[in-house]
């Protein structure tokens, strides 16, 4: 339920579209993308269990939508390929995990403002 929240958001902002030419990722951008994957999946996590308000939610989401928007290239479609990928291959207590690990670095890494 939690992946299919994200990618519904991933669709929501794309338009609605799915179907674009398959982007490898690597380097600094897999790790934003490992990042905003993290930090939107472990909002809606947060949220689902009322740890956290519907707004603070909202900002997670927001702050992995800028870090795609912001350091990784390529079209929506291709991100949210890559975040369907990165999402199968992770679980979520993994997800959590590497939050409660990486997330200050994250932020440090793939600024937003």
């Amino acid at each position: 339920m939690k992946r299919l929240s994200v990618i519904c958001i991933c669709l929501a902002l794309n338009g609605g579209t799915s179907a674009a030419g398959q982007k490898v990722f690597e380097g600094d951008e897999a790790a934003a993308l490992r990042c905003a994957n993290m930090i939107a999946l472990t909002g809606i996590a947060l949220g689902g269990a009322e740890l956290i308000s519907v707004p603070e939610k909202d900002v997670m989401i927001a702050l992995s939508f800028l870090i795609l928007e912001l350091h990784v290239t390529g079209t929506r479609s291709q991100k949210l390929a890559a975040l369907e990928v990165m999402q199968a291959r992770r679980s979520p207590e993994a997800t959590l995990k590497d939050y409660r690990d990486n997330a200050q670095r994250c932020l440090k890494r793939f600024p937003i403002n």
